[in-house]
């Protein structure tokens, strides 16, 4: 009975912790022809991040679009945006066990509980825009529990772009 409730706990914590990812992009758009990026430097400027976060999620992009065969370029196919969003979530639980017969004066219950606890939850918004058209053609979203902790902040944030990432390009699907 241990090792269930063990296993339980654990897929819980593990399922708290997954990026959910989206991607949305225009259907019009052939993705082949592009090649090379830039990063779309005034809309980046105005993300209200710290400039170590910004950092790193420059870096993760960039190592990303590397892997992916993209050049960075100074006259780029596309320009990369992103911006975030931060929520906290609260997490409260009641736990409560007893005896008695219902809710009447001869009711006697036993102890109950009530723990609590927040998470802050993250948004990482990713933007490919066309630089000649100067229009979106694909946005990836990742979502999940975000650390304070130095020490994992680096991987988090790999983890967030890698997994928002791997939807670009698009794989359309075939038409019968």
């Amino acid at each position: 009975m241990k090792n269930i409730i063990y296993l339980l706990f654990l897929a819980f914590i593990t399922s708290c912790q997954s990026v959910r990812v989206s991607a949305d992009y225009d259907s019009k758009v052939d993705f082949s022809p592009y090649k090379t990026y830039a990063f779309y430097k005034s809309g980046i400027d105005k993300v209200e991040i710290s400039d170590l976060d910004k950092r790193r999620i420059l870096n993760a992009i960039d190592t990303q679009m590397i892997s992916k065969g993209f050049t960075k370029s100074e006259t780029p196919d596309l320009f990369i945006n992103f911006f975030t969003k931060a929520t906290e979530r609260i997490h409260v639980n009641h736990f409560s066990y007893g005896w008695g017969w219902g809710w009447n004066p001869w009711f006697y219950g036993g102890p109950s509980y009530t723990t609590t606890g927040s998470t802050i939850e993250g948004t990482l918004y990713i933007d490919i825009i066309d630089a000649k058209n100067k229009e979106l053609i694909w946005q990836g979203i990742g979502e999940g529990a975000l650390t304070q902790n130095p020490e994992y902040k680096e991987a988090r944030i790999n983890e967030f772009v890698a997994k928002i990432l791997t939807k670009y390009p698009p794989i359309k699907p075939v038409k019968p």
